[in-house]
């Protein structure tokens, strides 16, 4: 499951003047002076940024499970779901699931990617190996893509990825940069034996742990695969079933009206 979009609107560019000059790894890795549009609705009538993000790609596994189901034992089905180093429970509002209404759209879809991918997990553990589709987190580090190219031209993107390469060689393992070093985890986890990339908690070495993958490297670029945990977890594990509860009547509700439509029209086209 693929990342979305991120709809930027302006900078604060005397925000970001500020956070680089007083904290420059985070001000290139989870900047707060980009400017996200609110209120953006899709032709659906749903939240755009949070159609795109996450719930297409909830329908795209849904319309898939029983081709996922059908997969060899041996091999294991899987879902891999591409976060962000950006989730943050700090704008996720459960009222406003859709994301309608916040000007952080793109770091609480992402963290909603987070709290459903844990629970779709954690619910099929408890199924049979025979009828059980894995669920993994993963994220591509801080890497240089063309999602910012509305706001900053050719001269400010040179100047960006010159930053990028600056902290990694200072110590971050969060720039990838390289979108190809990037997908090092994404690939990982899909063609890692299971065994090897199921986590549990250190304190009973039973319960599943509650973590993303993602791409990392060292200060020469060369890349490999990190573990973090999903923050704020315990907080916001409630949240994940009425969040998932949710995702799941919309897509009914969807299907339905679908199948409906699909009746009319072969009704009208027998009567004509």
């Amino acid at each position: 499951m693929n990342a979305g979009v991120a709809s930027f609107s302006v900078i604060d560019w005397i925000g970001a003047i500020k956070q680089i000059l007083t904290d420059p790894v985070n001000g290139v890795t989870a900047p707060n002076y980009y400017h996200q549009h609110s209120g953006e609705i899709s032709i659906d009538g749903l939240g755009w940024v949070w159609q795109c993000n996450l719930f297409s790609h909830y329908v795209l596994y849904r319309s898939i499970q029983h081709l996922l189901l059908a997969s060899p034992t041996c091999l294991g089905s899987r879902v891999v779901w591409s976060s962000s180093i950006e989730a943050s429970p700090e704008f996720f509002n459960p009222e406003d699931w859709q994301n309608k209404n916040t000007e952080h759209s793109y770091e609480s879809t992402k963290y909603q990617i987070d709290l459903i991918s844990t629970r779709l997990d954690q619910l099929a553990l408890q199924r049979p190996a025979s009828r059980r589709i894995r669920h993994f987190i993963t994220h591509p580090g801080v890497c240089s893509t063309n999602v910012a190219d509305a706001l900053i031209g050719p001269v400010l993107n040179f100047c960006k990825v010159l930053v990028f390469y600056l902290v990694r060689f200072l110590g971050s393992s969060n720039h990838t940069i390289d979108p190809f070093k990037a997908a090092i985890a994404a690939v990982h986890i899909s063609l890692a034996p299971l065994a090897f990339v199921t986590l549990f908690n250190k304190n009973d070495g039973t319960t599943p742990r509650p973590a993303k993958f993602g791409a990392e490297t060292n200060r020469w670029g060369h890349e490999r695969v990190g573990v973090i945990d999903v923050k704020k977890w315990t907080e916001n594990q409630a949240e994940s079933e009425v969040l998932l509860n949710k995702l799941d009547a919309l897509y009914q509700s969807l299907r339905n009206a679908e199948e409906i439509a699909s009746l009319k029209i072969e009704t009208a086209s027998e009567h004509m």
